[in-house]
């Protein structure tokens, strides 16, 4: 935690010092996406994708997952990708996976999560289904993964309605935490293939 505090101590003399004036991100924001991702720790959308504070708009959640939209039961998650849509007007949306993802290995092994039953119940109620392992491995399970989260998206009005209008992009990624390459997904073959 000390390298933490130490880093945030000196934040305004380094980003001052590296040419990026904070002051002008207090007149609002304008991201260029929304980027939706897991919240694992070895994920950090900023780094993967060069972005300076102010062009992401970040949704991070175990496992990545996109909750289906219901006004019955409003989440923090649809709040999130409505705002970034409705007010933000995000012009394009990331959806991203990444290797070594311990929620969706979970899913697809059936672990067990008594000693975590909240993200039990959150992965039974977020998942359309459990993906076997199988011969493809866990790369693609979080492939799969992906595409069914940018399905559950293409239900939610706002992104509907400015997907039906042409307004917005919607893009699937996989994050090899290993290696830094990314993957995005070409849906007329449906496979991911360097970005």
């Amino acid at each position: 935690m000390h390298a933490l505090i130490e880093h945030a101590r000196s934040f305004r003399d380094r980003a001052a010092a590296d040419g990026a004036p904070l002051a002008p991100l207090a007149q609002g924001q304008a991201p260029l996406a929304l980027f939706i991702t897991c919240s694992d720790s070895r994920v950090v959308p900023s780094l993967i994708t060069g972005a300076k504070p102010g062009e992401l708009f970040e949704l991070r959640t175990a496992g990545g997952i996109v909750p289906r939209y219901s006004l019955d039961r409003p989440s923090a998650e649809a709040a999130t990708i409505e705002f970034a849509v409705e007010v933000l007007q995000v012009a394009d949306v990331v959806v991203c996976g990444h290797s070594h993802c311990a929620a969706v290995a979970a899913l697809a092994r059936g672990d067990d999560l008594t000693t975590v039953p909240a993200m039990a119940g959150w992965l039974s109620a977020a998942s359309d289904r459990t993906d076997d392992l199988g011969a493809d491995g866990l790369d693609r399970a979080v492939q799969r993964h992906v595409v069914a989260q940018m399905e559950r998206l293409r239900a939610h009005p706002a992104i509907r309605r400015r997907l039906d209008q042409g307004r917005i992009g919607l893009h699937g990624w996989f994050y090899e935490v290993h290696t830094g390459t990314v993957l995005t997904h070409r849906s007329g073959a449906d496979t991911f293939r360097p970005i």
